[in-house]
C-alpha cells in the first residue's frame, strides 16, 4: 500500500513536469515558424528594393522556399498620399496552414523619381 501512495505521489509532479516540457516545446515550434515567416516577408520586401520594383497597385501571391519548406505569401501595393511611394504589406503562411504566421509593412520608392 505505501508503495501505491509513493507511486501516486511522484506521478502528480511527473505528469505536471511533462505537460511543462511539451508545451514548451510548442511554444518553440511556433516561434521558430513565425521568424522563419518573417524572414521570407523580409526577404520578399529586400527583393523589391535590390531590383528597384514599382509595384504595380494590385494583390499578389506566390510560394517562397526557406529553411526546407514552403511558404505562401500574398502582397498587396497600395498607393500613399506621397506620390512617389508605395506601401508594401506582404503576409506569410505555412504552406499547409491557414494561419498567418507573419506580416510585414514596408515602403518603396518608385525608381524613376528624381531625389
Amino acid at each position: 500500500m505505501e508503495v501505491l501512495v509513493a507511486l501516486v505521489i511522484l506521478a502528480i509532479p511527473l505528469a505536471a513536469i511533462i505537460h511543462a516540457v511539451s508545451q514548451a516545446i510548442d511554444t518553440t515550434a511556433a516561434l521558430r515558424d513565425r521568424n522563419i515567416a518573417m524572414w521570407v516577408a523580409q526577404d520578399r520586401l529586400t527583393m523589391h528594393r535590390i531590383e528597384r520594383d514599382w509595384p504595380s497597385l494590385k494583390t499578389t501571391a506566390g510560394t517562397s522556399e526557406m529553411a526546407g519548406r514552403s511558404w505562401r505569401w500574398q502582397e498587396k501595393a497600395i498607393s500613399t498620399s506621397v506620390a512617389q511611394l508605395r506601401r508594401v504589406e506582404i503576409e506569410i503562411r505555412d504552406e499547409n496552414g491557414p494561419d498567418m504566421l507573419a506580416k510585414l509593412v514596408g515602403f518603396l520608392r518608385d525608381p524613376q523619381a528624381r531625389p
